[in-house]
């Protein structure tokens, strides 16, 4: 704030005004002059220095001012071309004066400074009858003094919340003598203004006591106010409801339905449902009997769930969930049950929990052969590495019968939707009899078998089930005997879990996605001879989907350009989804990070055909052995349903898995794009512009300010102060890619304000995702502080909350971003519709239209009544047009 007494009335604003400030003067010939303005000490004129003019023509009576415009929306902005572009939009502002509305354009240093001007400005408009007035005396905004000894009429917002705070002091006022002690004080405010630190409170009490030189420790009902009223008034708030409640700093119904209608996007906001609100959020009691939301419940209100950036659509789902499994992104984990690093690691049943109750839904297990015939839950690298490394002599080792009770027992706790065990074994045959038997024991009749699997005449497999045919099973993932093999046991070949493995890409040199910078080359190795898995029947049979390995796509795409080569010349050659020759069950493809990264720049389309039909994982590089993240934005885009990710890791890729499946009711799966999905589609991973069949889209957030921001971890409670900016980072295809940050707030600010606007383009709406940085500002490095992932389509637009996470995606109390959001097409005209292909819409809000509302003015109504047909049939065919252009991903133009 420009000054170190925050703004919480008009009282302090106009006391701002009267101390004066620079503003920047902008002229019709593009000229810039750097003036400094105050108010006069009577409320009566603005003046500014230096000036070639003398003194009493370097003014601005109030009394002649007609409005004051915020932005650049005057001619003098519009026309100046160049200059204009380079000056802030938060920070400009137009007084239009005199008899021929002239203006006197004007832009701040800061936001915050431009919206003091013109709240104050407003005010002296609304308030006519204090200008001129001599300075000094009482009756102030709040029932007391501005520094300025600004003497203005309190607002009736100001004077219910004088009253409430009169009244919750006189609670703790025992004895009635008007004063309490400095610890019921504090605890008092603590209460009324939930996150605020303890410590900021005491010391703003002591500081009152230092400035009246008083001898106790007690506060008195006007030292209470003031400090309740400096610390736990938000700027920005203030300035919003001023704006939205013509100066009268508080919000009766229509007001907060008009908010509701024309910011927050409730097209179909009632009065009934703002009185709940109102009623539900205004902590004064008078407030809720007169139905008015003052300025503390207006900030309640922007810090409750109802408010925050993620739409409440998804937080129970809301997806189709009755397409087959390949047609959705799945929560996966990789090796969540290994402590530390891949090789060292030992095995701990805390790990699968945590997975689990993230709402995973592929859950890997790796099994050895075990003493006594039990087998372990564990990672067998074979003969090189001794056992040691993986059942510590300190730990007591982990039996697969333990870890399959602990899965049972959470499988379904977080989500109702099948669970898959991919299970990677290297044990003899009489031990894969004992994991048969405890499958079947543990899992009972969860566990779906091949034997209720539906196969077609032709005796291929037919299309997957859906997540809503499944749910509540568990099917296991693993390797198979292939059908005509006899007995008992039998052999598979067992790829090895490394980076290429061999094949087409053998001997060639590749770097691991998102790691180029570091300089890391790796050789992928030569194909070697398959390693022969003896495999039991038994367990076998159990497997529901066969793990395969990338030769099934090479197989697959070699067959789909054979069928193509094949066909008649008269026959299209679109692309589409092949039918090559089918397994009898279904298959599971794992590609290792580097093949895949491979496969989704030099064959993304190929990829993404094959992924309409078979489900595909990818897994860490084997050479990860710090158990960190690959980016799985980076396989999304290439239709990949499976990203395995290290669970126990964090950081920013699984901050991006969080985004991704926090929406759909966090329940594990999230419908892929459309034009992943239709049998007749193009999508490329590397899509550099508008994607056919999706309306490319705009976002705009402006990032307001930050609250109650912590420490970074590791810092110390005293003596280190935090110097936070936002960083903004959109993750898709690469044409939506994009970073920006806002300045850095200097000086130990945790409740830093911003007033930065930011935009991006997205012409991939459905795959985009956005996160949020908070980091402190170092000349050694930036320190994190908190974060927050979203997808796009799950974005609600208006004034939101964005509540930050800690590095290991806990939620930090009390702590969050304050950001408005703008979705528009990039075609023009108003809020982008969604394409409404993922996202079942049934009976949420039914058709949204464009409200008018009454003025008041009958002839006005009148006029504006017969608009209110013609609008509705507008809506209707612009709806109906997205949905006809979306259908089958065909892309469809229309003319605007």
């Amino acid at each position: 704030m420009p000054s170190e007494k925050k703004v919480s009335s008009a009282a302090d604003c106009l006391a701002f005004m009267q101390g004066g400030c620079e503003l920047k003067k902008i002229r019709p010939n593009s000229r810039v002059y750097c003036r400094f303005y105050t108010l006069d000490t009577d409320l009566s004129c603005l003046r500014w220095e230096p000036s070639k003019k003398d003194s009493e023509r370097a003014r601005l009576d109030v009394s002649s001012i007609k409005e004051v415009r915020t932005g650049k929306s005057t001619e003098t902005f519009l026309h100046n071309g160049p200059l204009s572009e380079h000056l802030a939009e938060e920070a400009a502002f137009s007084i239009i004066h005199g008899d021929e509305y002239q203006s006197l354009d004007l832009v701040a240093l800061s936001a915050d400074v431009a919206n003091i001007w013109v709240t104050g400005l407003r005010y002296l408009l609304a308030h006519p009858s204090i200008i001129g007035g001599a300075g000094g005396g009482c009756g102030v905004v709040g029932g007391g003094q501005g520094d300025g000894g600004v003497a203005v009429e309190g607002s009736l917002g100001s004077k219910i919340r004088s009253e409430w705070l009169a009244a919750e002091f006189a609670l703790v006022d025992e004895d009635g003598y008007g004063i309490v002690s400095e610890d019921v004080a504090v605890t008092t405010v603590c209460k009324l203004c939930p996150g605020i630190k303890e410590a900021k409170v005491r010391l703003r009490f002591k500081e009152i006591q230092r400035s009246k030189e008083k001898l106790t420790s007690h506060v008195t009902r006007e030292e209470f106010q003031e400090a309740f009223c400096e610390l736990c008034t938000r700027p920005d708030v203030y300035f919003l409801l001023v704006q939205l409640s013509q100066d009268r700093e508080c919000l009766d119904p229509q007001d907060l339905r008009l908010f509701l209608e024309t910011e927050q996007g409730l097209s179909l906001a009632t009065t009934e449902g703002c009185w709940e609100l109102l009623k539900r959020y205004e902590p004064s009691a008078q407030g809720r009997e007169r139905g008015l939301l003052g300025l503390d419940g207006f900030a309640r209100y922007l810090q409750s769930p109802e408010c925050q950036l993620l739409d409440p659509e998804h937080l129970g789902v809301c997806q189709d969930m009755n397409l087959p499994l390949a047609h959705y992104y799945i929560s996966t984990s990789y090796r969540s049950y290994l402590l530390d690093d891949q090789v060292h690691g030992r095995a701990d049943l805390g790990g699968l929990i945590k997975a689990l109750q993230s709402g995973c839904r592929c859950l890997e297990l790796g099994v050895t052969d075990g003493p006594e015939g039990e087998p372990l839950l564990g990672v067998d690298y074979g003969p090189d590495i001794s056992r040691h490394h993986h059942h510590h002599h300190h730990h007591s080792p982990v039996t697969i019968r333990s870890a399959l009770e602990v899965v049972n027992k959470y499988a379904f706790l977080t989500s109702q939707y099948p669970l898959l065990l991919y299970l990677c074994h290297r044990c003899s045959p009489g031990q894969q009899r004992t994991m048969a038997h405890h499958l079947k024991k543990v899992f009972g009749s969860r566990l779906y078998t091949p034997d209720a699997q539906h196969v077609s005449l032709g005796g291929r497999a037919t299309t997957l089930p859906s997540p809503e045919q499944l749910k509540g099973r568990i099917l296991l993932v693993g390797k198979k005997l292939p059908p005509e093999e006899e007995g008992s046991d039998g052999e598979v070949s067992e790829e090895d879990e490394e980076i290429g493995g061999g094949g087409p890409l053998a001997g060639r040199r590749m770097t691991i996605p998102g790691e180029e910078e570091l300089g890391v080359v790796l050789v992928v190795p030569p194909p070697s001879q398959p390693r022969k898995l003896s495999l039991h029947r038994e367990l076998s049979d159990l497997v529901a989907i066969a793990r395969t390995s990338s030769r099934s796509f090479y197989a697959q795409r070699g067959s789909y350009k054979q069928t193509q080569q094949q066909s008649p010349p008269s026959s299209p050659s679109s692309p589409g989804s092949p039918v090559p020759p089918e397994l009898p069950y279904w298959t599971m493809c794992s590609l290792g990070e580097g093949e895949a990264g491979r496969l989704t720049s030099e064959s993304p389309e190929d990829l993404v055909v094959f992924t309409k039909r078979t489900l595909t994982r990818v897994r860490p590089s084997s050479v990860r052995l710090d158990s960190s993240n690959p980016n799985p934005q980076g396989y999304w885009k290439g239709g990949v349903q499976l990203v395995a990710l290290n669970q126990q890791t964090p950081g920013a890729m699984l901050d991006l898995h969080r985004g991704r499946f926090t929406q759909n009711g966090g329940s594990g799966y999230v419908l892929r794009p459309a034009v992943m999905r239709d049998e007749v589609s193009y999508f490329s991973a590397h899509t550099h512009g508008c994607v056919p069949g999706v309306p490319p889209q705009t976002l705009r957030i402006k990032v307001i300010s930050a609250h109650n921001l912590p420490k970074p971890q590791g810092s110390g409670a005293k003596g280190e102060v935090i110097d936070p900016y936002v960083v903004l980072e959109l993750h898709g295809v690469p044409a939506d890619c994009a970073e920006q940050r806002t300045r850095t707030a200097a000086q130990n600010q945790d409740e830093p304000m911003f007033d930065e606007t930011f935009e991006f383009q997205v012409n991939m709406p459905e795959l985009a995702l956005l996160r949020f940085v908070v980091l402190d500002d170092d000349y050694i490095g930036d320190d994190f502080i908190g974060q927050y992932s979203v997808a796009f389509e799950c974005l609600q637009p208006g004034y939101r909350n964005v509540p930050l996470l800690g590095l290991a995606g806990d939620p930090l109390p009390h702590t969050s971003l304050f950001v408005h959001v703008a979705i528009t097409n990039r075609r023009g005209g108003g809020k982008a519709q969604r394409r409404g292909l993922s996202v079942r819409r049934v009976g949420r809000r039914g058709r949204e239209y464009v409200s008018l509302r009454h003025t008041g003015i009958k002839a006005l109504d009148e006029v504006f009544k017969q608009a209110g047909g013609p609008l509705k049939e507008a809506t209707d065919l612009r709806e109906d047009a997205q949905v006809r252009r979306g259908v089958g991903g065909v892309s469809i133009t229309l003319l605007s």
